[in-house]
């Protein structure tokens, strides 16, 4: 098995562990919601069922991923703590780790504190640049990369915004 296959062996190893453990807390949060029982409402009409099965899902899904890393050979050189530094300065977990970031920002700090429909524009736009121009081997040219993020991220927050709140009726923040 060559260097790069063990290295991403490994990494989808961490990676399925990661939303094995996920999955299993949003899915146990959504069972802790509450059912409204005591009203009539009927199993399939409660709150938590969504979040519930695609915590199921991505529990499943996490689950799946380590056992292909681990029948890969991932666990065949146990990770040593330079192993384990490398894998997080690696270039493939910086931008998992500014995806991340880009998420937590929008979720926790867009997301309440602007219109909804401008944080999802600025979200998509921010995560275009970011990986078309800064963290790409070969770097889209800035004006490019920001022209048509621009015309993507106005299109996504106006759809998405026009979906949930006339298809769904649901009211955004």
């Amino acid at each position: 098995m060559s260097e790069q296959n063990s290295r991403l062996n490994k990494a989808d190893l961490w990676t399925g562990l990661v939303f094995l453990v996920f999955g299993l807390v949003v899915f146990h949060a959504s069972w802790d919601m509450p059912r409204l029982e005591n009203r009539g409402v009927s199993f399939y009409a409660i709150p938590g069922l969504v979040p519930m099965a695609l915590g199921a899902g991505l529990a499943l899904c996490g689950f799946l991923l380590a056992v292909r890393a681990l029948r890969l050979g991932a666990m065949q050189k146990l990770p040593a703590g330079q192993d384990f530094k490398a894998l997080l300065l690696d270039f493939e977990s910086v931008r998992v780790l500014a995806l991340t970031a880009l998420i937590l920002t929008y979720t926790l700090i867009l997301i309440g504190w602007l219109p909804y429909w401008l944080a999802t524009a600025l979200f998509v736009l921010a995560t275009i640049v970011v990986f078309e121009h800064v963290l790409k081997d070969d770097p889209i040219p800035l004006k490019r990369s920001l022209f048509w993020a621009v015309v993507q991220a106005l299109i996504v927050a106006v759809v998405v915004s026009l979906i949930f709140e006339r298809g769904f009726l649901v009211r955004l923040p």
